[in-house]
């Protein structure tokens, strides 16, 4: 045993947290804390470190156990280097060393006066030295950089000042600390959230060998599903149940325990009503008085079954149903965008069509987030052609959104403010879609929690349909039920999405398309992100994997790797009747947008006093409107036929 929970409780505004917890954290322990927001698990984790106060219960460790927790709350202003800050945690070897060093002066002193040196001097530093090196006091250095370098940080990167630092990347110099300083027990806060998809490899690699007790509060799926061993569940009414399972047995064991314990109480509470019946009937007659007065004392000694009330129902998210788009949904073409000295991208090409879905992966600073703003038209390249595809509406979530949230509105009119007036009299409920119901809609922004900022974010890109979702880090801030809805409703979308998420579940129950960038290229891989790793893993195998290689590279080395030269060709033909297929759509959707914006000019015309007072000239010019309505539905109709040819020769492939 590392640590125990006994009868813990903690409880805040007159409302309890948790009670009665207990929880016993041993040697090689995987236990995953759930529950839904704010029902008190990072506060669980705080009084486990000993930062918080207990109002009842105690909590007990073991003699020399060391509890490590990760910070949330790190000084932005520091302007010593990230290896400074990381080594840090390492300072009892800085001790043992500055011990050997005086050992030996006084060694060397007591030798330079030609004396022996006293055994019980030798003897304390045999033993020191032996410490500092069994401590790893030889090899700090590399393990230093070691973890910074899984962590995602450059060697120039180690030696710039934390002030030049975001959040996010300060949260992993807390976590390479935690790490170095080799607790017995890990209490972790959402680790995952600021580490990009290759650093969470390498903490998952590091979490596996870790030798002590872990609690980890996480809604990252695929974490908690590979690595706990055992769940302790805040159902955010003050309850708390630790299963002896993992996170898949956990799910099944709640759903029937949940179906027992309701089961239960509809029996007791039959009997409990047959017997009150009883009692309210002939508790008046003295022939039955004494057996009424029998069957009182039974009801008051009846232990009765409580199930907590059911949680507060998750979003039930329906994205409004989005217009048809073109084939070609957003293309870049020879992009390139620099910051200041630092290029990005030097002449890349981007494409998306209908119905993709992408995820873009790769490690945190190669240009994720700047090629998804350029996608969703809300950053310009410095040179190249973005071209929006006919009919494409984009919807843009990104993650300085939240911070944009103006604090002094109430929710609704946080939602009123990007409002049409046809869209007031749905504005509570599309609320209501996202959990905002009744008063919630009056809360002020301020008073909202970091998941309840998420939602109203998403309230307010999906107040109007939109072909094209472009999402940062959707998953950010919400619990683990919050994210799975969101999935469903993402799954059923109709339109085209393009993403950037940590989540690997989220980006396994959407992608279909996985596009990797790195070094300022784009490699494309087709499937979601397990498909990628098992891709990654064949083309490392085989010493194919080249980091600079474009997208075009990928693809045809995807082909020629995997296809004779009979699929090939169908391949080749295939493809050329794809781009036949396309030229004719780019063309005909031209056309479409030329005679819309003639008809539109039309309206304008009919709007003149000079034209609406002239009889003749309105119906000429209302004649010269259905002409072209007719023609731009005809138009309409070939764009249908040419995109169900396009998606069915996707369909062959």
């Amino acid at each position: 045993m590392l640590v125990q929970l006994h009868d813990v409780g903690r409880q805040i505004a007159g409302r309890w947290l948790f009670r009665q917890a207990s929880l016993v954290v041993r040697a090689g322990d995987r236990i995953g804390l759930v529950g839904p927001n704010g029902a008190g698990k990072s506060t669980l984790l705080r009084v486990v470190a000993g930062d918080e106060a207990l109002d009842t219960g105690n909590v007990s460790a073991s003699r020399g156990t060391r509890v490590g927790m990760l910070r949330q709350e790190i000084d932005p202003r520091l302007t010593h280097s990230v290896r400074e800050e990381a080594a840090s945690a390492l300072q009892h070897l800085d001790t043992l060393e500055q011990s050997i060093r005086e050992l030996e002066a006084a060694m060397a002193e007591a030798g330079a006066r030609g004396g022996q040196i006293p055994a019980s001097l030798a003897e304390r530093y045999d033993h020191t030295t032996a410490a500092f090196e069994l401590a790893g006091g030889f090899g700090r250095e590399a393990r230093v950089a070691r973890v910074l370098a899984g962590l995602g940080f450059e060697e120039e990167a180690r030696e710039r000042p934390l002030a030049s630092f975001s959040g996010g990347w300060l949260m992993r110099v807390e976590l390479a600390k935690l790490f170095l300083g080799q607790p017995d027990v890990l209490l972790l806060d959402e680790p995952t959230n600021h580490l990009d998809l290759p650093a969470i490899r390498w903490f998952e690699e590091t979490i596996e060998s870790f030798p002590g007790g872990l609690i980890v509060v996480s809604h990252d799926r695929t974490f908690l599903r590979k690595h706990v061993t055992r769940v302790a569940e805040l159902d955010g009414q003050g309850h708390f149940t630790v299963y002896e399972a993992d996170y898949e047995r956990f799910l099944a064991q709640r759903d029937e325990r949940q179906r027992q314990l309701l089961a239960r109480k509809a029996n007791q509470d039959r009997e409990i009503a047959q017997m009150e019946r009883f009692v309210e009937r002939f508790r008046a007659k003295s022939t039955k008085a004494r057996q009424a007065q029998s069957r009182i004392r039974a009801l008051e000694r009846i232990d009765r079954v409580e199930v907590a009330p059911r949680p507060k129902r998750a979003i039930k998210l329906s994205i409004p149903e989005p217009p048809r788009s073109g084939e070609r949904v957003i293309a870049l073409s020879a992009i390139h965008k620099s910051f200041g000295a630092k290029q990005i991208y030097g002449g890349i090409d981007f494409e998306l069509r209908r119905g993709d879905r992408v995820a873009l992966a790769g490690p945190n600073g190669a240009g994720k987030s700047t090629l998804l703003r350029m996608g969703a038209g809300a950053l310009a390249p410095d040179s190249g052609e973005y071209t929006l595809g006919h009919n494409v509406r984009v919807a843009f979530f990104a993650q300085h959104q939240l911070e944009a949230l103006d604090g002094k509105r109430s929710v609704l009119e946080e939602l009123a403010a990007n409002a049409t007036t046809a869209d007031i009299p749905r504005l509570r409920g599309h609320l209501g879609a996202f959990l905002f119901s009744g008063n919630d809609a009056d809360k002020k922004i301020s008073a909202l929690s970091g998941g309840e900022k998420t939602r109203i974010a998403l309230a307010k890109l999906l107040l109007r349909p939109a072909n094209l979702l472009v999402l940062d880090e959707p998953t950010n801030h919400l619990d683990i039920e919050s994210c799975e809805v969101l999935e469903q409703a993402l799954q059923a979308y109709g339109g085209t999405l393009l993403f950037v998420s940590h989540d690997r579940s989220f980006i396994n129950a959407l992608a279909t398309r996985i596009v990797e960038v790195k070094h300022g290229s784009l490699r494309e891989f087709v499937g979601n992100y397990d498909d990628y790793l098992y891709r990654l893993e064949q083309l490392e195998r085989r010493g194919e994997y080249d980091e600079g290689a474009s997208v075009t590279a990928a693809r045809t080395s995807e082909v020629k790797g995997s296809a004779s030269k009979a699929e090939r060709q169908r391949d080749r033909e295939r493809r050329k009747a794809r781009d036949r297929t396309t030229r004719r759509l780019e063309r005909i959707e031209q056309e479409i947008q030329r005679q819309e914006q003639e008809f539109e000019s039309f309206d304008w015309r009919l709007g003149s006093p000079e034209v609406y007072s002239d009889p003749d000239r309105v119906s000429e010019i209302q004649a010269e409107q259905a002409r072209l309505r007719q023609a731009i539905d005809t138009l309409y109709d070939d764009w249908e036929r040419l995109s169900d040819e396009l998606s069915a020769l996707d369909d062959v492939h």
